[in-house]
């Protein structure tokens, strides 16, 4: 169970969950989870897995014992694996920072980039030359700062969806002649959502209808409010175009970055993001990957997302061949097997084995086998029922501005000192994309009072699971919202059968109990689900799938067509019996 994989690890429920959340699974505190998942969750937590037993035994033979050990050590006193789950402080150092720049569309934001390239170069300094691999990296006054060169607040909500926490710091482009327009405020959104510092870069003060106070003011009214006005998001004036205000704006940038006391440790396995992909004419599969812990080199096997691969060369944001990628550092890799996603995380693994087993649970996940990466309204009462998380984050939109002010102040009153209500974007009118985009990459819920999804919306909706909540009555929404706080909203589970298999071998594997050797007959067989086992369509015993065979692989399913071997908690079984495999969901609302 998750909460036994805690308590081994050290940890609390919620950083197991978020992991798994992280990776598109979703799990209760008293879930049971399989070896490759607990295995992903180490991972993640800067453990190794070992698998006891080989793997070569027959389908008949017992599972092995698995473990979570640190690599490199022995077992305590008392046989138990000595874990651990934190970095060697004495190897952490200081590492360079991570920035992304955003705002609305014309507003300068490229235009930025160049200029702060085209400045460093000019003056001397290394770096700063490529938009090569998506990335490029600067050097101001002897330290290194990466600016990843994505498209906009898209890229970053993308990223933040598939759990990429990458970003340290956030550039906000503003144009001093236009001022707040829609795509600042999403951006503003956001990187609040994220919780990444903000510099506010008041861009085209060259211009003669530029008026930054404007600019400031509107900030304000948006609840951003700059050092000169009482609050304490930085501002800087430039000209992107006169490269002006350029080494100001780097100044704060290194401000933010050493208030943050950036660390990494080089002398582990690397850990990285995914920034984009491509296929390459004579280099084949290439991804831009920004190195956040451990030294990337060549030659190493890496996970990544839903797939992986050999390291066979590494290209700096300069272009040029390296041999190792240290923290902080954006290079471009050659040898996976397949194109990875914005926002996958590379991890480097001990063998090809561990590499094929990282992608086959990614592809599960991807694909809605084991869970999808939204909340409902129902899950997240749950996780605060168990004290698993402290907020519940709400996207919210009304008919009109004036239903928005008295409901927010509804919401407002439910907060307590264990749980709070955290609104992270409200506005009238219909729900659109973007709430939704947000509202997945925040695990949040989108409350809609009087109005509904607009297409796009839907669209979205339908690919990210989000929980939209439509109310025309206030109080049933505040209702709805205080059982949630209150953690008393249970999830109907409803059962949805997945398949059926017919036993056509019974094998007598000792301890292991009775292994059915069968052929799926429709739908799918899934390890760790419920099963009813029928003879002549009587009801002989309802049990669970307790292991899963292929030949000698153990797996997570079989689908129609195929035979394996079905582990089942039975004593009685025989040749044409007939097994349905069925798992508990929660109902959608």
């Amino acid at each position: 169970m998750i909460k036994d994989l805690a308590e081994m690890l050290g940890v609390s429920h919620a950083e197991i969950i978020n992991v798994l959340i992280r990776n598109g699974i979703f799990a209760t505190v008293n879930q049971s989870i399989d070896f490759d998942t607990a295995s992903l969750v180490a991972g993640e937590l800067g453990l190794e897995t070992t698998e006891r037993g080989s793997t070569e035994r027959a389908a008949a033979e017992a599972a092995p014992v698995q473990e979570l050990v640190k690599p490199g050590s022995s077992e305590d006193g008392e046989g138990k694996p000595v874990l651990w789950t934190e970095e060697d402080a004495s190897k952490l150092e200081t590492r360079g920072a991570i920035v992304t720049v955003m705002g609305h569309v014309d507003h300068g934001k490229t235009s930025l980039l160049d200029a702060i390239r085209e400045t460093k170069v000019a003056s001397g300094e290394s770096g700063g030359i490529t938009q090569h691999i998506g990335a490029s990296e600067v050097v101001h006054n002897g330290k290194r700062i990466v600016f990843l060169d994505t498209p906009g607040h898209e890229a970053f909500t993308a990223m933040r969806a598939r759990g990429a926490q990458v970003i340290d710091i956030a550039i906000i482009v503003v144009a001093a002649d236009d001022g707040v327009m829609p795509q600042t405020k999403e951006a503003i959104d956001h990187v609040r959502a994220a919780r990444v510092p903000m510099i506010v870069a008041i861009n085209k003060v060259d211009k003669p209808d530029a008026n930054p106070d404007r600019v400031k003011q509107e900030l304000a009214d948006n609840n951003v409010l700059i050092e000169e006005y009482g609050g304490d998001v930085i501002s800087v004036a430039v000209s992107a175009k006169q490269r002006t205000g350029i080494d100001d704006l780097m100044e704060m940038v290194l401000l933010v970055a050493d208030l943050q006391d950036l660390k990494a440790n080089p002398d582990r396995a690397a850990i990285g993001t995914i920034v984009e992909s491509k296929v390459d004419k004579g280099r084949g599969n290439v991804a831009t990957v920004i190195v956040q812990t451990g030294t990337l080199k060549i030659g190493d096997i890496v996970s990544v997302g839903r797939t992986h691969g050999r390291v066979r060369a590494l290209n700096n944001a300069a272009g040029k061949r390296v041999i190792e990628a240290a923290p902080a550092t954006a290079v471009e890799i050659i040898g996976l097997q397949n194109l990875p996603e914005a926002g996958d995380t590379l991890r480097v693994v001990a063998d090809e084995k561990a590499a094929r087993g990282a992608a086959e649970v990614a592809e599960i996940a991807a694909s809605g086998g084991e869970g999808r990466t939204a909340s409902t309204l129902e899950e997240v009462s749950a996780q605060i029922k168990d004290s698993e998380v402290a907020e519940l984050r709400v996207v919210l939109k009304t008919d009109v501005q004036g239903s928005l002010g008295a409901i927010r102040h509804s919401l407002e009153r439910l907060t307590t000192e264990e749980v709070r209500i955290n609104i992270l974007r409200e506005g009238a009118g219909d729900i659109n994309e973007s709430d939704v985009n947000l509202a997945s990459a925040s695990d949040a819920v989108v409350v809609g009072f009087n109005t509904k999804p607009d297409p796009g919306a839907l669209r979205s909706i339908e690919a990210t699971g989000v929980d939209v909540r439509l109310y025309d009555v206030i109080y049933k929404l505040t209702d709805d919202i205080a059982l949630a706080l209150s953690g008393l909203l249970t999830p109907k589970l409803v059962e949805q059968v997945e398949g059926h298999a017919e036993v056509r071998m019974v094998i007598k594997a000792g301890k292991a109990g009775n292994i059915a050797g069968s052929y799926v007959t429709d739908g799918r067989i899934v390890r760790g689900g419920h099963a009813r086992l029928l003879r002549a369509g009587e009801l002989l015993t309802d049990t669970r799938i307790t292991s899963l065979k292929r030949f000698k692989d153990d797996v997570r399913e079989v689908a129609t067509g195929f035979e394996c071997g079905i582990g089942l908690d039975a004593d009685d079984i025989a040749e044409g019996d007939v097994i349905e495999c069925y798992q508990m969901v929660a109902e959608r609302a």
